[in-house]
């Protein structure tokens, strides 16, 4: 599996954004991360516009034929626009760094509020909601950076209108 762009991209990008590689990270653990970071893109893909260029069988969710800008702008189908490379650039050094974060486990039961064990004290908190949606968008987290390089590409949420 290939993430978007490549570990030349990613090591530009993380060089000019101010980022520093841990020591002895190798090119197989950047390859690792960019594959993590573009799957943490892709889950977007509901809130893209345009679909899949080669179909179902397209390993990642761009390029997309139909595609557009939020202002409209059509992106040619055979195109990555370069803030969905960096947005997974982003993703990957956040993975690189601290693998797992940004795809954390999610259960429906209970997450930490309170318990001590010696010097180490956890509090766990319930959840009343049984919507699994609800339950995964409070676990996931936010990472503004990726939001504000994805954001042109996101499909605007209008809210629902029934009519009667």
């Amino acid at each position: 599996m290939a993430g978007y762009g490549d570990n030349a991209g990613f090591t530009a990008y993380a060089t000019a954004a101010g980022y520093v590689f841990p020591v002895g990270t190798t090119e197989a653990q950047k390859d690792a991360a960019r594959q993590r970071g573009s799957l943490v893109i892709d889950r977007y893909e509901v809130r893209f516009s345009g679909e899949r260029t080669g179909g179902f069988a397209q390993e990642r969710a761009w390029p997309r034929t139909g595609a557009s800008t939020y202002y409209g702008e059509a992106i040619p189908p055979d195109a990555v626009p370069v803030a969905i490379e960096n947005a997974s650039y982003e993703a990957a050094f956040l993975e690189l760094t601290n693998p797992g974060s940004l795809s954390p486990v999610v259960t429906g039961s209970s997450t930490v509020k309170r318990e001590k064990v010696g010097q180490l004290e956890v509090e766990y908190t319930t959840f009343t909601s049984t919507d699994i949606d609800d339950v995964v968008a409070l676990a996931t987290p936010v990472a503004t950076m990726i939001e504000g390089l994805l954001w042109r590409f996101l499909v605007p949420r209008l809210p629902g209108i029934t009519v009667v």
